[in-house]
């Protein structure tokens, strides 16, 4: 699986292997179905206090239509973990209803 990481800060430098550990892990499964990740971070402008941090997951996916999955949270580790997790359980679900059909 090919991993791209995008941001605008050094966060996306900072994380990167944490990134990339974390997704082959949260995919370990269903990785054949993904040739492609890519892994977006970006910090949102808001006021003081509320959760800013955002990761916006895409997988490309053999066979059917791309996964999309974003998380924001109050830091980067929180915001890359639920948007991970909710990127692997849409990539299973989508996958009972293509194949295990």
């Amino acid at each position: 699986m090919e991993v791209h990481v995008e941001s605008g800060r050094a966060a996306g430098v900072r994380f990167r292997n944490v990134i990339e550990a974390r997704l082959r892990f949260a995919l370990r499964r269903l990785s054949w179905l993904v040739p492609q990740a890519t892994v977006r971070l970006s910090d949102l402008e808001r006021e003081a206090g509320s959760p800013d941090k955002c990761c916006e997951v895409r997988l490309k996916v053999v066979g059917t239509r791309d996964v999309v999955v974003s998380a924001i949270a109050r830091d980067w580790l929180q915001s890359i973990d639920d948007a991970l997790k909710g990127a692997a359980r849409r990539l299973e679900r989508q996958y009972r209803r293509t194949y295990a059909a």
